[in-house]
């Protein structure tokens, strides 16, 4: 059992959980994820390890409640215990010393980068930060990605914080000014956001690394859930990823994969809320 040591509501349904896993805080290495069951019957969620205390020996993980699972997931409190917590999985992030590294995290792509800003910088890099939500109310992470960021840039979509737009208009301004080189570009996020940024780079060859979020079922690449087409090759982000080169993912594959279970998920969704209505 993995007792929840800390509980932070961050954002409208979003939740930071601090949870005791000395083994995993112990091996964990940066871009690494884990799979959660909140109880014997929930499903199994990936979750990107946002950061680890090996002092104490607990991980913490970033969670928005958007279905039924990790509406279960909300119902845990302090001093509970997730069911299982395995991990880490996947491959590490690749650091190495760029120069000036562009950072983009959009909604809940932000407890991604995070972790990755904090190694980059460790590894001698020059990072400016991008992040964006719709709302200034679910933007995440900022006063964690300012203290590691040379400069953090905040977009939203209303203009309710920083400046409006999406954060491929601030990678294109950054790209304009001639005082800056962005030699490399981590991302992380919604698929099309991450799409749309891998093709502003891809002319200029600027490296970009994205942070893929497939249907995923055991972590290990035994169910195929999720294969995502990189380089016209077959991968398992589960083990071959979650990171890989954005200028050769099949976006529009994974977008498409990615509504297969839309509506069950939907309808699972709304027979949780009516089950915790008739309880209440």
């Amino acid at each position: 059992m993995f007792e929840i040591v800390e509980k932070q509501t961050i954002g409208p349904n979003v939740t930071r959980y601090e949870i005791k896993a000395p083994r995993i805080a112990k091996s964990r290495k940066c871009g690494q994820f884990v799979i959660v069951r909140s109880f014997g019957h929930s499903e199994r969620i990936p979750l990107t390890i946002a950061d680890v205390n090996t002092t104490t020996g607990t991980i913490t993980l970033i969670v928005q409640s958007v279905g039924k699972s990790t509406s279960e997931m909300a119902t845990l409190s302090k001093g509970d215990s997730f069911c299982d917590v395995a991990g880490p999985l996947g491959r590490p992030s690749h650091i190495q010393k760029y120069g000036t590294v562009a950072i983009i995290g959009g909604g809940l792509g932000t407890a991604v980068v995070y972790p990755q800003a904090v190694a980059l910088r460790q590894a001698g890099n020059k990072i400016i930060s991008i992040i964006g939500a719709r709302t200034k109310d679910l933007m995440i992470l900022d006063d964690l990605l300012g203290p590691v960021s040379d400069k953090l840039i905040t977009i939203t979509d209303d203009g309710s914080s920083g400046k409006k737009g999406l954060v491929t208009d601030a990678l294109r301004e950054l790209i304009n000014q001639q005082d800056n080189q962005i030699d490399a570009v981590y991302c992380a996020g919604p698929v099309i956001m991450m799409k749309a940024v891998s093709e502003l780079t891809r002319p200029l060859n600027i490296p970009t690394i994205v942070s893929l979020n497939p249907i995923m079922v055991d972590g290990t690449g035994m169910c195929g859930g999720c294969r995502v087409t990189v380089d016209n090759e077959r991968k398992f982000a589960c083990v071959d990823g979650p990171e890989f080169d954005g200028h050769k993912v099949d976006f529009d594959e994974l977008m498409d994969r990615l509504k297969t279970y839309k509506d069950h998920e939907g309808k699972k969704y709304e027979e949780h809320k009516c089950k915790l209505q008739n309880l209440g």
